[in-house]
């Protein structure tokens, strides 16, 4: 874990995602924002080399924390983000209008 802690949540607007490099490797969650600052969170990847480190887990909290400072609503799209926040329904209060978990 005591690497995350040095790392920076990268918003790559060519690619559509927001990034974490831990290790050199990249862990990603792909998003689509539309006019009514929706933000669809669609897949979420981390690299086999860094399973298990809570690398997954760290990417959704920073983005969530992005999407609340910005005021947006989420569409929890991708079921890693959902299964997340099952486990953290502190976050539903973001959640787009019809939209739950």
């Amino acid at each position: 874990m005591h690497s995350l802690q040095n790392t920076v949540l990268i918003l790559n607007e060519d690619k559509r995602r927001f990034e974490l490099e831990v290790e050199n490797h990249i862990a990603f969650i792909e998003f689509i924002k539309n006019n009514d600052n929706i933000v669809f969170l669609t897949h979420t990847e981390v690299p086999p080399e860094l399973g298990g480190k809570g690398v997954g887990s760290e990417l959704v909290s920073r983005v969530l924390n992005w999407i609340k400072e910005k005021e947006y609503k989420l569409a929890p799209l991708c079921p890693f983000v959902a299964a997340y926040l099952k486990r953290h329904p502190e976050w539903t209060e973001i959640l787009a209008p019809g939209y739950h978990v």
